[in-house]
């Protein structure tokens, strides 16, 4: 006896022969097949007898249920209602009709029930991409892209597209902040093309998919990623899909299809230069299948090759304009060579600090305290100013540090953050040109009729610590420790117009200066006097 299993929501009707047996379930193989996530890839077993209908459930996970009452296996009859997961079909006996006499000759009609379509997918390789679309990186006006495709098919379609790809590269080229680019790119896309929901996901250091937006047409944030299963098959292949339902595409097994509700879906690889997938670019329509043809695909592929320039270029503006930031806070201190290397470089500077071994550099003017009594305040601070800015310049000029300035005395430092196998030559010949430059100031104060310096310098070579120090609201690059301590107690005794070392300054000199031993120092804070040598050029 005949029966039919009908979805009235869905508009689907399976006919059931004496002794035909069907598979239900939500694989495209299926002879049933029901695209829904409540319903299981082998949900359940359905068989047509001489009275009745046999419901097999297969282990489903959502379960089989007849008349509102969950069964493993049950015959149901006319008018009974059989729900798979929560997709209900309505049992309805089918009137035999006598059929006519089959014609002469007739070929012989075939009892089988047909199979549902399988699921159409297209691959195309990124390195492949061709057509009309293509032309829109050639062209150099819309003129131009118009001419090259007027004898294409479709020509009004193709030539609106080129129109709205130009305008698209022109947009995106004006947008140099990443988040508000993600912005212009979905809302470009829903713009053009007949989608739902626009997700665009990027790939990090460590080579995780990273989720940076994803809109609904309706402006609403979608709280969904890219399904997995997709994802992974366009970055890691580097090619653009196009699939008329997701959810029964077997090269795309995944769960979290099913869970979205996807039916028809594209995706394609945002890929920059050197080949390098950056990310990928997600569209899809949750509401009916085969929504997207190759023309579709074709223009996604375009859009995205758009999409990657563009976002390179944010990255670059964003590199520039922090390195720019960095270097110029970098030069107050640091030698400009070895600003723009940290500023390139950032991974060579450890926030948080580290040990390091540095030469240090102390210069303290003799006297200024009773100088600046005898001076008005302007007078001071202009020849302050004058001094620091030779001294900085000389710092500089020998790949130093500039540490700090603290009242009169110029601290300054060779070794950190990045260190070189002459510091301590560097330090020592920043200090000669200290002296010999002053010489010249003095000379110039002295026909000014200004007061004339002396300074004496501490020098020293050791390990110390040195990183970023302060509080939440101000840091600053800096070395601290018994290294530093010592250089400071050998400038306050050094006399003007004199260089004091210690023997590991000495020592880590590759070319030493004429020095004498001045003895062993008792310096404060160190139990034992030690060794100090004088340089007087």
């Amino acid at each position: 006896m005949p029966f039919k299993l009908i979805n009235d929501a869905g508009g689907q009707a399976y006919e059931l022969k004496d002794g035909q047996t069907l598979i239900l379930g939500r694989a495209s193989s299926s002879d049933i097949p029901v695209f829904d996530p409540t319903i299981s890839r082998r949900h359940a077993e359905v068989s047509g007898t001489a009275t009745a209908v046999k419901v097999k459930d297969l282990g489903s996970s959502n379960g089989t249920f007849v008349n509102g009452a969950q069964v493993q296996e049950a015959n149901v009859n006319d008018g009974d209602v059989v729900t798979f997961g929560k997709v209900p079909f309505r049992v309805a006996f089918i009137e035999p009709v006598a059929a006519p006499p089959p014609e002469p000759n007739a070929p012989r009609a075939s009892s089988a029930v047909p199979r549902a379509s399988a699921t159409i997918l297209r691959e195309l390789p990124m390195s492949k991409v061709s057509g009309p679309l293509s032309t829109v990186f050639r062209a150099t006006s819309l003129a131009e892209a118009k001419a090259e495709t007027a004898a294409a098919k479709g020509e009004s379609k193709t030539e609106k597209r080129l129109a709205l790809l130009l305008e698209v590269s022109k947009g995106l080229s004006r947008v140099a902040d990443a988040e508000a680019l993600f912005d212009k790119i979905t809302q470009f896309v829903f713009e053009i093309m007949d989608v739902d929901r626009v997700t665009i996901e990027l790939i990090d250091a460590s080579g995780e998919r990273v989720p940076k937006i994803s809109r609904e047409r309706s402006g609403v944030v979608a709280a969904r990623s890219v399904p997995k299963t997709i994802a992974r098959k366009v970055a890691d292949a580097k090619v653009a899909v196009l699939s008329d339902n997701a959810s029964e595409d077997e090269r795309f097994g995944g769960q979290s299809i099913v869970m979205q509700s996807v039916r028809s879906a594209m995706c394609a690889p945002l890929i920059g230069s050197g080949d390098q997938v950056l990310g990928v670019l997600y569209v899809d329509n949750l509401t009916a299948t085969q929504r997207f043809g190759d023309e579709d695909l074709d223009f996604l592929i375009a859009f995205s090759n758009i999409a990657a320039v563009a976002l390179e270029n944010s990255r670059f503006a964003e590199r520039i304009r922090r390195e720019t930031i960095v270097r110029s806070n970098f030069e107050r201190f640091f030698a400009p060579t070895l600003a723009a290397k940290i500023a390139g470089d950032g991974e060579q500077v450890k926030l948080g600090g580290e040990k390091k071994t540095i030469a240090i550099l102390f210069s303290d003017i003799r006297g200024f305290t009773s100088l600046s009594e005898t001076m008005n305040p302007d007078d001071v601070a202009s020849l302050l100013s004058e001094y620091f800015s030779v001294m900085v310049e000389i710092v500089f000029r020998h790949g130093g540090t500039l540490d700090k300035f603290i009242g009169d005395a110029v601290m300054a430092q060779w070794g950190a953050p990045i260190a070189s196998a002459d510091d301590a030559d560097r330090a020592m010949a920043a200090a000669v040109d200290m002296l010999g430059e002053l010489k010249e100031l003095n000379a110039k104060w002295k026909e000014q009729k200004r007061p004339e310096m002396q300074v004496g310098i501490g020098l020293n070579y050791g390990e110390s610590f040195a990183g970023y120090i302060g509080s939440d609201r101000r840091l600053e690059y800096t070395v601290i420790g018994d290294a530093v301590n010592i250089s400071s107690r050998l400038c306050a005794q050094a006399e003007g117009g004199e260089i004091l070392l210690t023997e590991s300054m000495k020592k880590a000199l590759s070319t030493p200066p004429k020095m004498t031993e001045k003895g062993s120092l008792e310096l404060k804070g160190r139990k034992k006097p030690m060794p100090v040598y004088s340089v007087i050029p």
